[in-house]
């Protein structure tokens, strides 16, 4: 029947190594086997557990009978190897207590720094106790082994070799598995920092003001005796600002400046007025090229109306007129009203009539304040 422990493991340092001796404490503690090998072997899922660390675990008072008992209550002695722990005298009496009661072969060296038999006082990481007591060649788990191109998978597999040293399995047993979760956490963690890098992206773009160009589009019959659009006003509303600019014509644009980012793909309104075309209130989706359709307004030159006058400046009624080939008569007033087609329309008309006019030219847009004059009326 194997001896019961009260500690799976003693970790034996020199002071000036204590942050490695923490971080082994957790890396041993925390470590989680596989199911397999776990029901193979008998063991928890964390079966290094629990470590003995001085800082940690020590009482005040009687140092040295403490840490006598600690050692017996221990399974395993592991020792942090470096040039530090080569020169403590503590470090080589708890080795020589391990070894007097009879477990040297649960004596393990995890090297952090340095060399082992270098012969050099500055390098040497093993203590000399390890001669002295004639303790067999040992290799140890060294941190710094190029087995990888990468130091922290170095690390890793130093860690795994002292976990298999201390679980008496052999080193691929574990290490095939690590490897894989290595992977996988690395895979992982570089999924995150892309992740991580396109939120900020998306950050850093929804804060950068954007230009958004905006053109207009005649989509009314394209009538070429008519005067082609100059300078519509655009008004783009963004919630309680308006941004105004200029179309000066259908081949130009309108350029909104520093409108921001938050603004794309959202609904927006927009208000265009040009003085021959029908007003727009409209509401467009933003982005950096927009497109409005604009109609012309068929009623400024279409519309047209005037006023038929004798020479002493009264109205003349029943005055049978034609412009293109439609016909109107004057009403009571002498007024006379008449719609032209929008293919038809012209910016001037001539009026036909039995009548001759002084000028009969009517000129758009016209109104009852426009006029034609009968010369020489007797009839």
């Amino acid at each position: 029947m194997q001896p019961q422990y009260k500690y799976f493991a003693f970790i034996s340092y020199n002071s000036h190594d204590i942050a490695w001796g923490k971080r082994l404490q957790r890396k041993l503690e925390s470590y989680r086997m596989s199911a397999t090998l776990c029901s193979e072997h008998g063991w928890q899922r964390k079966p290094i557990n629990p470590i003995f660390f001085a800082p940690s675990d020590i009482q005040p008072g009687g140092l040295t009978e403490e840490l006598q008992e600690r050692l017996k209550a221990s399974r395993h002695l592991i020792v942090i190897c470096s040039p530090n722990s080569a020169k403590s005298e503590w470090v080589g009496k708890e080795i020589e207590y391990f070894h007097q009661l009879g477990r040297t072969k649960n004596i393990h060296f995890f090297i952090i720094d340095g060399e082992p038999h270098s012969g050099n006082p500055d390098t040497e990481c093993f203590n000399p106790i390890i001669v002295t007591l004639g303790l067999p060649e040992i290799l140890g788990a060294n941190i710094h082994e190029h087995i990888f191109r990468w130091s922290w998978l170095n690390k890793e597999r130093a860690y795994v070799q002292l976990i298999s040293k201390l679980l008496g399995v052999e080193f691929d047993a574990i290490w095939q598995r690590h490897k894989r979760l290595l992977i996988g956490k690395s895979i992982a963690w570089v999924f995150g920092i892309v992740c991580t890098l396109s939120a900020m992206i998306g950050v850093y773009m929804m804060n950068q003001p954007v230009d958004v160009k905006l053109n207009l589009n005649e989509v009314s019959y394209l009538n070429t005796n008519l005067p082609p659009l100059r300078n519509a006003e655009v008004v783009l509303k963004l919630q309680n600002e308006e941004k105004r600019a200029v179309v000066v014509s259908l081949d130009s644009f309108a350029v909104f400046k520093n409108i921001p980012y938050k603004f794309l793909n959202k609904e927006v309104q927009v208000l265009v007025h040009t003085k021959d075309h029908v007003d727009v209130d409209t509401t467009i989706l933003l982005s950096e090229n927009c497109t409005i359709d604009i109609h012309r307004n068929p009623s400024v030159y279409g519309n047209i109306k005037f006023q038929i006058w004798d020479e002493n400046v009264n109205g003349i009624p029943n005055v049978d007129i034609k412009i293109l080939n439609n016909e109107a008569v004057s009403d009571a007033e002498g007024y006379v009203s008449l719609f032209i087609p929008l293919e038809q329309q012209q910016t001037k008309y001539k009026v036909v009539s039995s009548f001759d006019f002084i000028s009969d030219t009517i000129t758009m847009p016209s109104g009852e304040n426009d006029v034609l004059i009968i010369k020489h009326m007797s009839k």
